[in-house]
């Protein structure tokens, strides 16, 4: 796989190289776990890094993480405050460009954590935006908003 991200990097042999990649769950920050549910390896990471780097340095290119908001049936978000404990790190945040799910597209590349928290939490499922809001903010990713007294 290292191959592609070689290629492209030495060559621009890919222009416009799309890599659509799939995740378990894409932490506040960006940082996507697709290979295990905590510590259980659920499956293998393949190319991805590979890929996203390869489409990233791709004249005109897209790197995409592409993930239903929910697993369970709705119960479970996988847009997340943080990562399971033991769940790896397959693609780092400062890798990622944009996450997708049913609720529409976020921006990442170059963003702030402020930035990055309030562009996932608008695409997470409306059920859970506002426990990740909350942890957004305690986790000071988000900075309370004054009103001022007039």
């Amino acid at each position: 796989m290292g191959e592609v991200w070689q290629a492209v990097r030495d060559d621009g042999a890919f222009r416009k190289m799309v890599a659509i990649n799939s995740a378990i769950q894409v932490d506040l920050t960006g940082q996507v776990c697709a290979d295990s549910i905590g510590t259980r390896p659920y499956s293998g990471f393949g190319g991805q890094v590979d890929f996203i780097r390869g489409a990233a340095h791709s004249e005109g290119g897209k790197p995409i993480i592409a993930l239903p908001s929910t697993a369970k049936e709705g119960t479970v978000s996988r847009i997340v405050p943080i990562l399971d404990p033991g769940a790896g790190v397959v693609t780092s945040r400062a890798d990622v460009h944009y996450v997708v799910t049913e609720h529409g597209i976020a921006y990442l590349h170059g963003k702030t954590l402020r930035e990055r928290a309030e562009a996932l939490i608008a695409i997470a499922d409306p059920k859970f935006r506002d426990s990740l809001t909350e942890f957004a903010y305690q986790a000071r990713y988000l900075r309370p908003k004054f009103i001022p007294v007039s």
